[in-house]
């Protein structure tokens, strides 16, 4: 089992070395956004598993060598994908699933929601196209098949709201001594069982 002091100082060291970058073309930066996504999951009385993967999220964009801003340069940095693999090692499925689907849930909800893709932001359109644009009625079906769809399309809405600069949230410390534990102690009784 991975020890949760050790993991605490690795999220510190990401967020706290890598988290001051912009997020996106957004007037606030990546922990800024991390926080708020925390913040509104644990307001919604989401699961500590959930509220996790709300915090880490976008950890993708910190993990990588491709600069602070790839889609502006036309460059999918697949986020999604590094920041799954990396939950992986670390969390259950309950943190890491959502974070590897929480694109393409963006792609479901532009699909069958009329005027989500109307409301997403400038940068979110820009990343949208190189993710692949709306999902077509057959990778609707196939997503809404995985196990952890629902959780995805929950933290994607989240993710579209924690944009306010101005936003006040508990601290990362705050959040890390809530969840980890939690989501720590899922991935013990899952490896128990």
């Amino acid at each position: 089992m991975t020890n949760s002091g050790a993991l605490s100082a690795e999220i510190r060291h990401i967020y706290l070395g890598e988290g001051h970058h912009a997020y996106g073309l957004h007037h606030l930066n990546q922990l800024q956004h991390a926080l708020q996504s925390a913040t509104r999951a644990e307001a919604q009385g989401l699961s500590p598993a959930l509220v996790l993967a709300a915090l880490l999220h976008d950890v993708g964009h910190m993990v990588h060598d491709l600069g602070h801003a790839p889609a502006e340069e036309g460059v999918d940095d697949r986020h999604e994908g590094l920041g799954a693999a990396w939950a992986a090692e670390r969390f259950p499925p309950a943190v890491s699933e959502p974070i590897r689907l929480h694109v393409a849930a963006k792609r479901y909800l532009c699909a069958t929601e009329a005027g989500y893709q109307a409301a997403l932001s400038k940068d979110s359109v820009l990343s949208l196209a190189l993710q692949g644009g709306p999902m077509s009625p057959e990778e609707q079906r196939a997503f809404l098949a995985l196990p952890y769809a629902q959780d995805a399309l929950t933290l994607r809405r989240i993710d579209e709201k924690a944009k306010d600069p101005h936003a006040v949230t508990p601290t990362l410390d705050q959040f890390l001594s809530k969840c980890l534990a939690a989501a720590l102690g899922t991935q013990a009784s899952a490896a128990q069982a």
